[in-house]
C-alpha cells in the first residue's frame, strides 16, 4: 500500500482517481452512443435492432474474455500500461466505426477492436489501481474514480446527441476517438510521474502462476457469490439499460435530445450514487448495502414498464435507477479487496467483471430479440426485475468481514 508523507505526494493518488474517471467517461460514453444511434442505423442502413443488439452482445462477450487478461495485466504491469493500451484500442475502434457503413467493418471496429478497449478501460482495472493506492477512504476514492463510468456521460452523451442531430452520427464516434487519442500522451506522462513520485508499485513480481491464483480465488465462497450476483447485475445494467434505454425512449415517442437528457440525468445521479455507495462502504455493513442496492434496482423496473408517453415518468425512473445503477461497483470492489485479497484483486475483479459482461451480453441480445419478436420491451423489464431481486438475495449469503485471509494473500 502507498504511504505518503509530503503534501505533494498525498495528491498523487488522487491524480490516479482523476485519470481513472476521465478514461472511464470516454469508454462508457462510446458504449452509450451505440444505443443513441441505433434508430438512425435502422433507418439509414436497414440494420435490424437484433443485428445491432447482437453486435453489442458480441462486444460484451469480447469484454468478458478481455477482463481477466486486463486484470492480470494490471497485477503485473500496473495502471499506466494497462489504461494506455485500452485507450489506444478504443480510439482505433471508434475511428473505424465513424468511417464505415459496412456491417462487417462495423463489427470489426465496434465488436472487435473497441470491445478490447472496453474490456481494458473498465471499472475493475480502475478499482484495482485505487485499492493499491489507498488504505483510508478506499471506498470513497473507488466510488469517485469509477463514477466516471456514468458521471462523465452526464455531459458527453447529451453533447453527442446534439452532434448527431446537427451533423451526423459519424461525428459522434469520431469525437470520442479523437478525445481518446488526445488523452493518451497526457495520461502516460502524468501516470509516470505518479508512479515515480509515490514509489507505488507498477505491478507485483509474484512467483505464483496464473492457474494457482485462479484456484486460490475460485475456492473461496465469497468469489462465487460476488461473481454470480455481478453477472445478474450486468444483465440489468449494461445489458438492458445501457443498450436499450435510449431505443426504448425513442419507441415511447421521445426525440434524441430529450432521450439523451434523460440518460444524462440517469448518469449524473449514477455518479452521485457510486460516490455515495463508496462512502457508505467505508462506514456500514457492506453486505446489507450491496443487497439493498440490488433490491431497490429491481423495483425501479416497475416504473419503467409504466412510462407510456409520460416524459416526467421517464425522468423519475432515470433518477431512481441512476441512484442504484453502478453503485454496486465500489461496494463489490471493497468486498473483493477484503475477502479475496489485494494481491490478486486485478485478476479476481477481472473474472467477476467477465461475469458482468456475460450477463450484459445476454441482456443486450435478448432486449433486441424480444423486441423484434413481440414489438415491446415488457418481458425484458420483467426479467430484469426478477434477476435484480435474485442478485440481492444472493448477496445476503455473505459476511461483511471474512473469517481470515491466508497469509499469502
Amino acid at each position: 500500500m502507498l504511504q505518503t508523507k509530503s503534501g505533494s505526494s498525498q495528491l498523487l493518488p488522487w491524480l490516479v482517481v482523476a485519470f481513472g474517471f476521465l478514461a472511464l467517461a470516454l469508454a462508457f460514453s462510446a458504449r452509450a452512443t451505440l444505443g443513441l444511434v441505433m434508430p438512425v442505423w435502422t433507418q439509414e442502413f436497414g440494420w435490424s435492432r437484433s443485428f445491432i443488439s447482437g453486435a453489442a452482445a458480441v462486444s460484451l462477450l469480447v469484454m468478458a474474455a478481455t477482463a481477466p487478461v486486463a486484470g492480470r495485466l494490471i497485477d503485473r504491469q500496473g495502471v499506466r500500461v494497462t489504461l494506455v493500451a485500452g485507450l489506444a484500442l478504443l480510439c482505433g475502434g471508434c475511428l473505424i466505426v465513424a468511417a464505415t457503413g459496412n456491417s462487417m467493418v462495423f463489427l470489426i471496429g465496434y465488436s472487435g477492436i473497441s470491445a478490447l478497449g472496453f474490456g481494458i478501460v473498465a471499472t475493475h482495472v480502475v478499482s484495482t489501481a485505487i485499492a493499491r493506492l489507498f488504505d483510508r477512504n478506499r471506498g470513497l476514492a473507488t466510488g469517485i474514480a469509477t463514477s466516471g463510468a456514468t458521471g462523465g456521460q452526464f455531459l458527453i452523451v447529451p453533447v453527442i446527441a446534439i452532434v448527431l442531430t446537427a451533423f451526423s452520427w459519424r461525428w459522434s464516434f469520431l469525437a470520442i476517438g479523437i478525445a481518446c487519442l488526445a488523452l493518451i500522451p497526457f495520461l502516460w506522462r502524468t501516470l509516470a510521474a505518479v508512479e515515480h513520485g509515490s514509489n507505488a508499485p507498477t505491478g507485483h513480481a509474484s512467483s505464483s502462476s496464473l492457474s494457482a491464483d485462479i484456484y486460490s480465488i475460485a475456492r473461496k465462497p465469497a468469489f462465487h457469490v460476488l461473481f454470480w450476483s455481478f453477472l445478474l447485475c450486468g444483465y440489468t445494467t449494461s445489458g438492458v439499460i445501457e443498450t436499450h434505454f435510449l431505443p426504448y425512449a425513442s419507441f415511447c415517442g421521445f426525440g434524441p435530445i430529450p432521450s439523451a437528457a434523460a440518460y444524462g440525468t440517469l448518469s449524473a445521479v449514477n455518479m452521485l450514487g457510486m460516490i455515495g455507495a463508496g462512502w457508505l462502504a467505508d462506514r456500514m455493513n457492506r453486505v446489507v448495502l450491496l443487497g439493498s442496492i440490488y433490491l431497490v434496482r429491481g423495483l425501479t423496473f416497475i416504473i419503467l414498464m409504466n412510462i407510456g408517453a409520460d416524459y416526467e415518468m421517464l425522468v423519475v425512473f432515470a433518477v431512481l435507477f441512476g441512484a442504484v445503477d453502478y453503485a454496486t461497483v465500489p461496494v463489490t470492489a471493497s468486498l473483493v479487496a477484503s475477502h479475496l485479497g489485494v494481491r490478486v484483486m486485478g485478476l479476481a475483479m477481472g473474472l467477476i467483471s467477465a461475469g458482468h459482461s456475460i450477463g450484459a451480453a445476454a441482456g443486450a441480445f435478448l432486449g433486441g430479440y424480444l423486441f423484434d419478436l413481440t414489438l415491446q420491451y415488457e418481458w425484458v423489464w420483467l426479467s430484469s426485475l426478477a434477476l435484480a431481486v435474485g442478485a440481492g438475495l444472493m448477496v445476503f449469503l455473505l459476511r461483511d468481514q471474512p473469517e481470515r485471509l491466508p497469509a499469502a494473500i
